[in-house]
């Protein structure tokens, strides 16, 4: 569904990833994990359109996308879920919903997606009248997520989706994280509770200083010794 080749992507003179390649099938949720700094967000950014690589290639559906622009890459079926939640504070929890359908084939079917993201997650529904700031932390969390499904994606990327929230809270986030495979949703999880992402990923990779330094199956992965005592604590 996803390849990306040989990505070098820099802010301005500083070049923040050097020759990153990944790949993610169809249904398939993929973990991408490091420390902070070392790229992760960077690369989100690089496939959703918000930063052009300088060289290499995302390709999304055989389509190349590296050089389009971010809401044409949405349209196309990739979400991108920003970390810190990036909510319009001041409007209801409905209207942020709205915002996330606002390409042409998404709005037509406005609707039905909103029935499904209300079936995920019922407490959008009972606060839909409320304004997205008097929500509490998971509960925007929520609202994040279910904004970037109503582009109804094939390929959804989620930025430290458990951040500043309490174990419990991120605990039942990773849970509908897993359950989004079921509605033929592949997925990019970008997380710092490492435990938590190789549990429920099939395949992760791991990031540092720009560079994909190891890669394989999340069972592996949380056996390798690098791995236990850089992330795990063991």
């Amino acid at each position: 569904m996803l390849q990306v080749s040989n990505i070098n992507s820099f802010y301005r003179k500083i070049q923040a990833l050097w020759g990153v390649s990944l790949r993610i099938d169809e249904k398939e949720l993929v973990a991408l994990i490091g420390a902070n700094g070392a790229g992760k967000t960077t690369l989100l950014k690089t496939i959703s359109g918000l930063l052009h690589p300088a060289s290499g290639s995302v390709q999304f559906l055989d389509m190349r996308i590296d050089q389009m622009p971010a809401h044409s890459i949405v349209e196309l079926g990739v979400s991108h879920v920003s970390e810190g939640r990036r909510l319009f504070q001041d409007m209801t929890v409905r209207e942020n919903l709205d915002m996330g359908a606002y390409t042409h084939k998404a709005w037509n079917k406005k609707e039905e997606t909103l029935e499904r993201v209300h079936q995920i997650f019922p407490i959008l529904k009972v606060r839909s009248r409320q304004l997205a700031r008097t929500l509490s932390g998971g509960e925007q969390q929520m609202l994040a997520m279910g904004r970037g499904l109503m582009s109804r994606p094939r390929l959804c990327m989620f930025d430290e989706l458990s951040y500043g929230l309490a174990p419990i809270l991120a605990k039942e986030v990773f849970k509908i994280v897993k359950t989004l495979r079921e509605q033929d949703i592949a997925i990019l999880l970008v997380e710092q509770n490492v435990r938590h992402a190789l549990e429920i990923a099939d395949r992760a990779y791991v990031l540092e200083n720009g560079r994909i330094v190891l890669e394989g199956e999340s069972r592996g992965l949380s056996e390798n010794e690098l791995i236990k005592q850089a992330y795990l604590g063991l």
